[in-house]
């Protein structure tokens, strides 16, 4: 299923994208850009001190936000490269490399049970399609009591948004709210981009 993963496969094909990617957003950074509205989202949903899962974290931009902001952050990633810059850029937050398709973080050690997965940057639309309720459905398994799974990708991505919902719904997540950005502008049929919430 791996080689069905589009970041695995642009990999592949550019051996310089992990660097290309990496150096944009520490020139990003470096020139203050906003890199943070995802998580500035989460930190407003959770309670202070929350355990959250960043699902595809990368090289750490949103986990180490809410690190910062006081809560306890995990994230997993299937790039050993970006997981390294995440551990050497931000310490301090958990960072694991791992199959978001094969997540079981109790196996590793990791308790479940976190007040919010965030699976932001697009990575949904990364993933295998085979694999793409799976993954849903292993989120909502490491959600705790009042838990929420967010889940932020743009169209044109090869993944439909109805598509998208569908899936959400068939991996039991139930639809809380949907908007057309991370600043919380409302969802419309026109919207080209799509920040899901569920529990």
């Amino acid at each position: 299923m791996a080689e069905e993963n589009a970041w695995l496969r642009r990999k592949a094909e550019e051996p310089n994208h992990v660097g290309w990617y990496v150096q944009r957003f520490r020139d990003l950074a470096a020139e203050g850009a906003d890199l943070a509205g995802e998580a500035r989202m989460i930190d407003a949903m959770v309670p202070r001190g929350a355990r959250i899962l960043d699902a595809g974290s990368g090289t750490g931009r949103v986990g180490s936000f809410l690190a910062a902001a006081g809560h306890e952050v995990v994230g997993v990633d299937l790039d050993p490269e970006l997981v390294a810059v995440a551990e050497q850029d931000h310490p301090g937050p958990t960072w694991l490399v791992g199959d978001l398709a094969e997540l079981d973080l109790p196996a590793a050690g990791v308790k479940a049970g976190f007040d919010a997965v965030v699976c932001a940057g697009n990575v949904i639309a990364f993933v295998a399609p085979s694999t793409r309720v799976e993954i849903l459905r292993r989120f909502k398994a490491h959600l705790g009591e009042g838990g929420r799974v967010v889940v932020g990708f743009g169209s044109g991505r090869g993944y439909a948004f109805d598509d998208f919902l569908a899936d959400a719904a068939a991996a039991g997540l139930s639809r809380d709210v949907l908007l057309s950005t991370w600043d919380l502008r409302p969802y419309t049929p026109e919207s080209d981009f799509l920040v899901a919430l569920f529990h």
